[in-house]
């Protein structure tokens, strides 16, 4: 077990803010299990429009907050994989559901499990929660890419 701070996060992820969705990583166990949290304020640029009556996180932002989970996941567990010039993309999503919603003030816990690799393609599920309650689960596949010029 270990845990990243955004300062090991940031060094990881290519996402910066307003996009990036994962504020510190909780618990990591190599090639299985990564826990991390996305503290939700009211002043995320998204709540302006979705909605001002009642402010709700997007659907779409929060299994991009569970792809980025598995990017740090895949990535912590294979430093190899990682150079100046590379980057996990988000490559697939299956089986999408949304059980409650996630509103400023929550804490979205998500985490993240590998299922296996497929021809350079990792296969993650992931489940996000608030209050131990499920908000989001999904199943999301994401690969490595090298973009040297």
């Amino acid at each position: 077990m270990s845990v990243m701070d955004i300062n090991k996060v940031l060094s990881l992820l290519p996402h910066r803010y307003p996009f990036l969705l994962i504020d510190r990583v909780l618990e990591f166990e190599k090639n299985h299990r990564l826990l991390a949290i996305k503290n939700v304020t009211y002043n995320e640029p998204f709540f302006n429009g979705h909605f001002p009556i009642r402010p709700v996180m997007p659907g779409v932002l929060i299994v991009e907050a569970m792809a980025q989970a598995t990017g740090l996941l895949a990535m912590e567990s294979n430093p190899e994989t990682n150079t100046e010039t590379s980057i996990y993309l988000f490559v697939g999503i299956d089986k999408a559901r949304f059980k409650r919603p996630v509103e400023p003030g929550d804490q979205l816990e998500i985490e993240v499990f590998q299922k296996g690799m497929k021809r350079g393609i990792g296969i993650f599920s992931g489940t996000a929660k608030v209050d131990g309650k499920i908000a989001a689960t999904a199943d999301i596949m994401c690969t490595a890419r090298d973009f040297a010029a």
